[in-house]
């Protein structure tokens, strides 16, 4: 948690709020992979990346 803290502080303190979508993005498409990895699924979603 102390690393999403200091994130968040940089952010407020740079005026970097633009970060914050492409993290959230970035996330997002990791957890999609690695949550897909063992269905049927899969081959489809890396045909995409």
């Amino acid at each position: 948690m102390e690393f999403l803290s200091e994130l968040w502080d940089f952010m407020k303190a740079r005026k970097k709020f633009w970060l914050l979508p492409v993290i959230l993005m970035l996330l997002l498409l990791g957890s999609l992979i690695v949550f897909v990895q063992g269905s049927a699924l899969a081959p489809f979603i890396y045909t995409v990346f």
